[in-house]
C-alpha cells in the first residue's frame, strides 16, 4: 500500500467525517484516523444539528428509514426558571415540517457511525475506493512535521505521510498545540462542562407528553434556577423514544462555588416542572465532556499553516448566543470548507499556508465567523448575572402574579411589573441590559 495520502483527517466527529465526504467526492485519496472502535463510539455529546449541509452531504436523508438522526425540530422553547416557577417563550410551526429540515435531533453514538456509513460508500464509488480508508481504534500521538510544515502523522510506531492534515480532534488541544497554532490549554473561564442523561420512555407516552406528531420533536433551553447559580444553563431535546436533559456549567464558576457536575444536574431535575416531565422515566445514559463557551477568545490565533487545517471545536467554533447551542453546523460547515481547500490545494499542487489561507477566508465568509464575530456580545450577555439570575426571577414573579386570580382587586399588569423589579433588579440595571441586548441581537 502506498502510504502517501492527499490528506489525512484525524478524528471522526462531525468535522472529520464532512471533510472525508467532500474528500471522496472529490476523488482524493485520504486517510481518517479515529482513536474509537467506531466513529461515535467515544463521542458523548449529541443535541440539536441546524442548518441544511447535512442534506448536501446525504441528499435525501430523510428518507432513509434507519437514518442516523432522532426527530426533527418544529417546536421551540426558552424557559426561565426560578425555585418553583417556569416562564416560556413557545414557538411551534408547520413550517418546520418540511425537509429539508432546520434542525434534527441527533445521538452522535448513532448518527456518526450512521455519516461514517455514508462516507464508507462514496469511498467505494470514487476512483480510490481501494487506496482511502477509514481507520479505528488508532491514536494519533503526533502530527509529523518537517520544516515546520505538516507532513503526516505517527501512531505508534508507524507513520503515515500525506501532502496535508485536517486536524478535527474536538476541544482537546493536544495536536493544536503540538503543531504551533496555539500555545497553550484554553482557560478554564472560556470552557464549559456539558452533563446530560438519556431517559427512556415508552414511544407513544413520549410522544403524547410532549406533544409530538410523527418524527417531530422540540428542543428546550432553561436560563435561571436551573443551575443551582452557577454560570450556565439548561437543554431538553425530545429522541424517537427518549429525551436527552442536561446542563452546560461554567468550569471556572463550578469550581469556585465548589459544586459538582451530577449535584447540579439533581438540582435541576428536582425542580416541580422538570419532576413532571422526567416522571415514569428510565435513566439509561449518563454522560459528561467539556465543551467551549463560545467565546471567540478561546479560538486558536490561527486555523492553518502550512500543510494543516483545524475544523470544528479544534478551533473551538461553539457559539450560544440564547437562541440555540450550535456547535455541530460549525463543525459540519467548517469540515466542508476544510475539505474543499484541500481540493483546491491539490489542484495547484501547492499545500502551504498561502493557499490553505483560503480556508479561513472561507469560514470568515460563512455564517459560522459571521454569526461567532456578530454575536459575541450575545455571549457575553447570556452569562452576566443579571441575564443569568435577575432576569428568570423577575420573569417568573412577575408571571405569579398575572396569572394568579383572587377573590379581590386585580392590580394592573404594570404594577405587577414594578413590583417584581423591584424585588429582583433595578430599572437601571435593566435599561443597561435593554442598550445591551439591543446592540448584542
Amino acid at each position: 500500500m502506498d502510504e502517501k495520502f492527499d490528506c489525512i483527517i484525524v478524528g471522526a466527529g462531525v468535522a472529520g467525517l464532512a471533510a472525508a465526504m467532500v474528500l471522496a467526492r472529490s476523488n482524493m485519496k485520504f486517510l481518517l484516523i479515529e482513536r474509537g472502535e467506531f466513529a461515535g463510539s467515544k463521542n458523548v455529546s449529541g443535541g440539536v444539528l441546524w442548518g441544511h449541509d447535512l442534506a448536501k452531504l446525504v441528499p435525501d436523508y430523510w428518507e432513509e428509514k434507519e437514518a442516523g438522526w432522532e426527530r426533527f425540530i418544529n417546536h421551540r422553547r426558552l424557559t426561565f426558571m426560578d425555585e418553583e416557577s417556569t416562564f416560556s417563550l413557545d414557538f411551534k410551526s408547520s413550517h418546520f415540517n418540511e425537509p429539508p429540515y432546520s434542525g434534527v435531533v441527533v445521538l452522535r453514538s448513532k448518527f456518526d457511525r450512521w455519516l461514517a456509513d455514508k462516507v464508507q460508500d462514496a469511498i467505494d464509488a470514487s476512483d480510490y475506493a481501494m487506496d482511502s480508508f477509514i481507520a479505528t481504534n488508532i491514536l494519533v500521538d503526533q502530527i509529523i512535521m518537517k520544516d515546520d510544515k505538516a507532513v503526516g502523522i505517527k501512531t505508534g510506531e508507524d507513520e503515515f505521510f500525506a501532502d496535508s492534515v485536517i486536524i478535527a480532534e474536538g476541544v482537546n488541544n493536544l495536536l493544536t498545540r503540538q503543531v504551533g497554532l496555539q500555545t497553550q490549554y484554553v482557560p478554564a473561564d472560556h470552557m464549559l462542562t456539558g452533563i446530560k442523561e438519556i431517559i427512556r420512555f415508552d414511544q407513544k407516552e413520549l410522544e403524547d407528553r410532549f406533544q409530538l406528531n410523527g418524527l417531530s420533536g422540540m428542543s428546550n433551553e432553561f436560563v435561571g434556577w436551573a443551575t443551582d447559580g452557577v454560570e450556565g444553563g439548561g437543554f431538553l431535546y425530545t429522541n424517537r423514544d427518549t429525551i436527552s436533559l442536561g446542563l452546560v456549567l461554567g468550569i471556572k464558576d463550578m469550581r469556585e462555588k465548589n459544586k459538582s457536575p451530577h449535584d447540579v444536574l439533581n438540582h435541576f431535575k428536582s425542580h416541580p416542572a422538570i419532576a413532571d416531565i422526567i416522571r415514569g422515566g428510565e435513566i439509561v445514559e449518563y454522560t459528561a465532556h467539556v465543551v467551549s463557551s463560545g467565546d471567540k477568545r478561546a479560538m486558536p490565533k490561527e486555523l492553518y499553516k502550512d500543510g494543516v487545517l483545524l475544523a470544528g471545536e479544534s478551533a473551538n467554533l461553539l457559539m450560544n448566543a440564547g437562541k440555540a447551542i450550535q456547535g455541530m453546523d460549525y463543525a459540519m460547515r467548517s469540515g466542508i470548507l476544510a475539505a474543499e481547500t484541500i481540493v483546491k490545494a491539490k489542484e495547484k499542487n501547492d499545500f502551504t499556508s498561502a493557499t490553505l489561507s483560503g480556508y479561513r477566508k472561507a469560514l470568515d465568509d460563512s455564517y459560522v465567523m459571521k454569526d461567532i464575530n456578530g454575536f459575541q456580545d450575545a455571549v457575553h450577555l447570556l452569562h452576566t448575572p443579571t441575564m443569568q439570575h435577575d432576569v428568570p426571577n423577575l420573569i417568573c414573579d412577575f408571571g405569579r402574579q398575572f396569572f394568579t386570580i383572587k377573590n379581590e382587586p386585580t392590580p394592573k399588569s404594570k404594577d405587577m411589573l414594578r413590583g417584581a423589579i423591584k424585588r429582583h433588579s433595578s430599572y437601571w440595571d435593566l435599561i443597561k441590559l435593554g442598550a445591551k441586548g439591543a446592540k448584542a441581537l
